[in-house]
């Protein structure tokens, strides 16, 4: 093995490790009782099902949420769901078995052997939710497996946790806590967490079109720029009337520069 493979090889092997762990330590519950996580996470499914699709494919399924949506809304449809992580696949094995599922392929891969696993030109949809592609080496190698697994005319719905997060580097600028001010500029990130470090890129919108410019960019649309992001969902309860009107203004300032110095992005490309 050359010191490049390897090297590649123990990046996932840490990415897998962070997600087994998070798998144990609450992640599922935590994300139910979220409400500015299920506002954004609703937003994304409503755009998604916008397009036509028979045959899906979710990268970084976590314990299941939006699998077990998809499937459960389009019974007729095909999906299939990958995650890194052995034990977000069990959460979600265990979610779609309880509520009866049968229209699911599910199992545990990285991107990197999809292409192999399940052919190309198979899939006329493909989504990641909430930055599962931020984890991966290479971007650039990731945009190539997904133009192979889709059809002719596929759509890709990918969402990006961002590099140029405007309100959170200011708000940490001001208390002085330079080092999560900038912690997203630099090549590597590690994550939400202050205690275990999650090896990960932040993208900026210019990046991710560079990335995937073998695509025809259909939309975009940037999220949490003034409305808080699921991290600080206590400001969403504590408030709601002022949430909602952060909500509203990041609708209509989509089509301003500031489209994409939230939380997150999110793209629509075509193949």
């Amino acid at each position: 093995m050359t010191k490049e493979n390897k090297q590649e090889t123990d990046y996932y092997a840490n990415v897998e490790s962070y997600y087994d762990e998070d798998a144990t330590l609450g992640f599922e519950s935590r994300a139910n009782i979220n409400s500015s996580l299920e506002r954004i996470r609703s937003d994304f499914r409503d755009i998604t099902i916008q397009y036509d699709f028979n045959n899906v494919l979710e990268i970084g399924c976590g314990p299941g949420f939006d699998i077990h949506w998809f499937a459960a809304k389009y019974p007729e449809k095909s999906f299939t769901a990958v995650d890194i992580s052995g034990e977000m696949v069990n959460l979600t094995r265990n979610r779609l078995e309880k509520n009866s599922i049968k229209n699911v392929t599910l199992f545990r891969s990285d991107e990197r052997s999809l292409v192999e696993k399940l052919g190309k030109n198979t899939f006329d949809l493909i989504y990641v939710y909430f930055g599962a592609l931020n984890t991966v080496n290479d971007l650039n190698e990731t945009a190539g497996h997904i133009n192979k697994l889709l059809k002719t005319n596929g759509i890709a719905v990918l969402t990006f946790v961002n590099k140029w997060y405007l309100r959170e580097l200011l708000v940490q600028l001001i208390k002085l806590n330079l080092k999560t001010a900038f912690a997203r500029l630099g090549n590597t990130w590690g994550g939400y967490s202050v205690t275990r470090h999650l090896p990960s890129h932040c993208y900026s919108a210019g990046k991710i079109r560079q990335a995937f410019s073998g695509f025809k960019l259909i939309s975009k649309k940037g999220y949490s720029i003034f409305y808080p992001p699921w991290y600080n969902d206590h400001k969403v309860r504590e408030k709601p009337s002022k949430a909602e009107r952060l909500w509203n203004l990041d609708q209509k300032i989509q089509n301003t520069p500031l489209w994409s110095k939230g939380e997150y992005t999110l793209f629509v490309f075509q193949k």
